[in-house]
């Protein structure tokens, strides 16, 4: 095949955290596909790419459902690949838009999974994490020396969660929206709600940062809501 896809990142949210590399290739870009998971839910990755968008470029919002269905969820994703398959089968440069990085709990993943198996050109654009940037924004250290950081989704069951806190010195915690209180209480078992802070949607205009988490009745927890912690202070 002529076409080649682009997996780009396009960071958090924030207009400026977009990666040169990812700038100038969505400048010669033929055809963007944006992955919504509804009809009436907008793609906040197409929202932070359209201003370096050629004027002449082919936007598509391909529905990814979250649904729990799994033939309707395998129907959707065949569909999916058959229909980049078709665009890379005309020639064309297909970006692929991902918030965050592409290679990090993304639904790029899936797509680059299932098109690995056709002879394709793939290239992945890494981008910046929404936890990094919601680090720098809460002035709050990731890791340090010889620290030891777990990403944790924070809808991994509770066993899970447990074991990864208690092996870890700090933790990132994504996925924060539902079932808080538990996530506080084992936290808190563990050592990790003391110096802890929750940011959502990091980079939007609607950012907020929490610095007392210990009050679960406080938390107004969003899809985009992400938990660093640690076990000890920062010492700053």
């Amino acid at each position: 095949m002529k076409g080649i896809l682009y997996g780009i990142g396009v960071g958090p949210g924030d207009p400026e955290l977009i990666t040169l590399k990812a700038v100038n290739l969505l400048k010669d870009i033929d055809v963007v596909v944006a992955p919504r998971t509804g009809n009436k839910v907008n793609s906040t990755a197409l929202s932070i790419a359209r201003p370096h968008l050629r004027g002449d470029a082919e936007i598509l919002e391909l529905i990814f459902p979250m649904t729990d269905d799994e033939n309707q969820l395998n129907k959707a994703w065949e569909n999916n690949k058959e229909f980049i398959l078709s665009l890379l089968e005309q020639g064309k440069r297909v970006a692929f838009l991902t918030l965050g990085d592409p290679m990090l709990y993304s639904t790029y993943i899936y797509v680059l999974r299932l098109l690995a198996k056709h002879p394709v050109t793939i290239e992945t654009v890494p981008g910046i994490t929404s936890f990094c940037a919601a680090a720098s924004r809460a002035g709050f250290p990731l890791a340090e020396g010889d620290d030891i950081l777990t990403i944790i989704p924070a809808t991994c069951g509770r066993d899970k969660l447990s074991q990864a806190m208690a092996v870890s010195d700090n933790v990132v915690l994504m996925k924060v929206s539902r079932n808080t209180s538990e996530l506080i209480e084992q936290m808190h078992l563990q050592g990790l709600s003391q110096h802890a802070v929750m940011v959502s949607k990091c980079g939007h205009p609607d950012e907020s940062v929490q610095t007392d988490i210990n009050d679960p009745s406080n938390l107004k927890s969003v899809y985009l809501s992400t938990i660093l912690a640690r076990k000890r202070p920062t010492g700053m």
